[in-house]
């Protein structure tokens, strides 16, 4: 068992900058790759635009991107007595699984945030929109399950039509509260990465928002080998920490999937891993300790939050990667689906990622511990230098590319 002695003595108000609100990026920038990028490598930052990055991409390299899709997972419907209910669609519950959820046809049940939930009681919602004829659908939600700020909401509609496209036509894009407005026109087409392919995100994952179809292409064209992992981003990685300690801060489950190629070319790999994305990252990472878990108990597990810290692992990387692929070859399996609660904070060994390519994050949050572990602590040099040459900040904001330490 786990002792308190061994998670990491990490103030989260050690990782506290003032961000003013001016540099919240509110709006993506025309162009996708026209946006800033700091390059931080052995202690010192240069300035560069996004469309440099396959120029900055030592030969060699390995990227990996995430190709979740974020879904319009908000739904606002109404009581009969006139009450607004918002429902936030988090992840299901029956069907479970993401793929078979999104193409059920009738009714679905999912996990849910539930927006002025105290004035939804017993009864069945309807879709809140003049529109709702038009729409043919006759969606509905019951409240099956509550809790303190979520629920399982159990969805039915009319028609032979899946999940995912009552989604699209009902749904709204979530983006991130931070930006303090709603969502418009703009967000349907910007807050999606150019490569997004398999549906499952409440947010995006953003570092990926830069890339154009001429940026991967000239990726390509230098020799840089391109793979994807999934992660879904859940919404959790808008929850602030709210602990002193980042020991009392739980990390929410995330879904990922990795094919058995990319497991094969992380372990035949000559040059450097490129993460593209700190989804990217936890994927990466996490891979160590499902290997481990298929050596010491035969299948992978999901990674738990603290696993990277409890015990000294024996095992290389190379041994827990092939691990991984001989139990996809035993069960004749494509790819390896499991899940993480992975923290990457300030101690912590990077295994797989030897280079990151991320967006600037909010104080005080996991991905700003995860920015310090990956720079050797360094994260001070890299955010002052961006406040002073009036870098954007946050999911719409521009980027950097961080050489780890």
């Amino acid at each position: 068992m786990m002792t308190n002695e061994m998670i990491p003595d990490i103030n989260i108000q050690d990782f506290d900058y003032k961000l003013p609100d001016s540099r919240i990026a509110k709006y993506p920038l025309p162009v996708r790759d026209s946006s800033k990028l700091l390059v931080y490598s052995k202690g010192e930052c240069s300035d560069h635009r996004f469309f440099e990055l396959p120029s900055l991409i030592p030969n060699g390299a390995l990227m990996v991107f995430n190709d979740t899709k974020v879904v319009p997972a908000r739904l606002f419907f109404r009581r009969e007595s006139g009450a607004h209910i918002e429902i936030f669609c988090l992840q299901p519950v029956d069907p479970a699984e993401y793929v078979t959820a999104f193409d059920a046809t009738g009714h679905c049940s999912w996990k849910c945030v539930i927006g002025n939930s105290k004035r939804w009681k017993d009864d069945v919602v309807s879709l809140d929109t003049d529109d709702a004829e038009l729409l043919g659908l006759e969606l509905k939600a019951r409240l099956v399950e509550r809790q303190e700020r979520t629920g399982t909401v159990e969805f039915t509609w009319k028609g032979d039509v899946p999940f995912s496209r009552v989604l699209e036509m009902c749904g709204r894009i979530p983006i991130p509260p931070y930006l303090g407005r709603e969502t418009e026109e703009i967000d349907i087409e910007r807050y999606q990465t150019e490569y997004a392919r398999i549906r499952g995100s409440v947010a995006a994952p953003t570092a990926g928002l830069h890339f154009t179809n001429e940026t991967l292409a000239a990726l390509s064209d230098r020799g840089i080998t391109r793979e994807t992992v999934c992660l879904h981003v859940g919404a959790g990685t808008f929850l602030p920490v709210k602990s002193e300690k980042i020991s009392g801060h739980p990390m929410h489950r995330e879904p990922f999937s990795v094919s058995r190629r990319l497991l094969e070319e992380l372990c035949e790999a000559k040059g450097p891993v490129t993460a593209v994305g700190t989804t990217s990252v936890r994927t990466l990472e996490s891979l160590y300790y499902a290997g481990a878990s298929c050596i010491e108990n035969g299948e992978p597990s999901d990674v738990s939050q603290w696993a990277p810290y409890e015990r000294e692992w024996p095992y290389s990387t190379s041994e827990a990667l092939q691990a991984l692929v001989g139990y996809l070859d035993r069960h004749n399996l494509p790819e390896l689906r499991t899940g993480t609660r992975i923290i990457i904070v300030p101690g912590f060994r990077f295994r797989l990622t030897d280079i990151l390519v991320t967006n600037f994050h909010q104080p005080q949050s996991t991905l700003l511990l995860l920015v310090s572990a990956f720079v050797g602590g360094d994260w001070r040099t890299i955010y002052d230098h961006a406040l002073a040459n009036g870098y954007r900040f946050l999911s719409y904001g521009d980027s950097s590319l961080l050489f780890r330490r």
